[in-house]
């Protein structure tokens, strides 16, 4: 049975109701956050936390927690839902926070509002083998979603869409192309390596700031790879050597087809092994309580 935390009660998910007045039923009004968990150990819980509060801040909503509620929280819902001895203990865990309930349907903010925080989590696997052994298929869209993309708002619909439209095509993400730039794809962050260069766009309004983007950065300088934070126009995403998928879940996926042609020669590239190796070691050390 399945532990959620809601509103300041833990209780099973099938008895967790909120109500049909809650303003993230009707108006999408609220943030979210997904944090691993790996061996009962949250993953940079310090910048998933951070980052809920710059959202938070984004739509005008103050938090309801203190880091260390949150951290308390957190690791109560993720040892209630611990999976039985001698399996798996990886977990994701799944935060959300809406505007709360008011007592009629008003676009404008209500007044002396409790907001509604919810929090579960589910087992998390490892990323599918066949994507990380051969490489995934992505395709290239339109970005057709709203202008502040750096809240991670619930408002998930126009990535639903896309996403589906990916599927749709038996690709695995969409690349989103803005004005002749790539941003991100759907449900993650993008990086492209030309000539040995570890490329990703910046950070901005348009595009969510990834956790697990930040940590291949970091993990990519201290190879000591060249890397650069800048605008990634079409035309070199098309010409890549090799283009790399990172989120939460999927950790860092490598793209080997891109709308149909291959990605460099097609292979999974020198540099995304280098990384994937440096990555599976963080998240070890993770796993044995020695990281974040």
């Amino acid at each position: 049975m399945t532990t959620v935390y809601l509103n300041g009660t833990f209780l099973p998910v099938e008895n967790a109701c909120i109500s049909v007045m809650d303003r993230g039923f009707l108006f999408g009004d609220g943030v979210y956050e997904v944090i691993p968990a790996y061996g009962g150990n949250l993953f940079r819980l310090h910048e998933h936390l951070n980052r809920l509060k710059n959202s938070l801040d984004g739509i005008r909503l103050a938090n309801p927690l203190s880091d260390s509620e949150w951290e308390t929280i957190l690791n109560e819902v993720l040892e209630s839902n611990r999976p039985l001895a001698g399996t798996n203990n990886d977990q994701s865990v799944y935060l959300q926070v809406t505007r709360g309930s008011a007592e009629k349907r008003d676009h404008s903010f209500p007044e002396a509002v409790r907001p509604t925080v919810f929090v579960m989590s589910a087992p998390l696997p490892d990323p599918d083998p066949a994507l990380t052994d051969c490489g995934a298929a992505a395709v290239t869209l339109d970005d057709t979603r709203w202008q502040h993309c750096n809240i991670k708002a619930v408002t998930l619909l126009p990535n639903v869409l896309l996403r589906q439209q990916a599927k749709d095509q038996n690709a695995a993400e969409a690349i989103l192309i803005r004005d002749h730039r790539v941003i991100e794809g759907s449900a993650s962050n993008v990086f492209v390596i030309k000539d040995g260069n570890v490329l990703t766009p910046p950070k901005s309004q348009q595009m969510l700031p990834g956790i697990t983007r930040d940590l291949v950065l970091k993990l990519a300088r201290q190879a000591e790879l060249p890397c650069k934070e800048t605008d990634i126009e079409e035309a070199l995403l098309r010409t890549a050597d090799e283009i790399w998928l990172t989120s939460s879940t999927r950790e860092v996926m490598p793209v080997t087809r891109l709308d149909g042609n291959r990605v460099g020669d097609g292979s999974l590239g020198p540099v995304w092994k280098t990384i994937i190796a440096l990555y599976r070691d963080y998240k070890a050390a993770v796993r044995q309580g020695k990281a974040q």
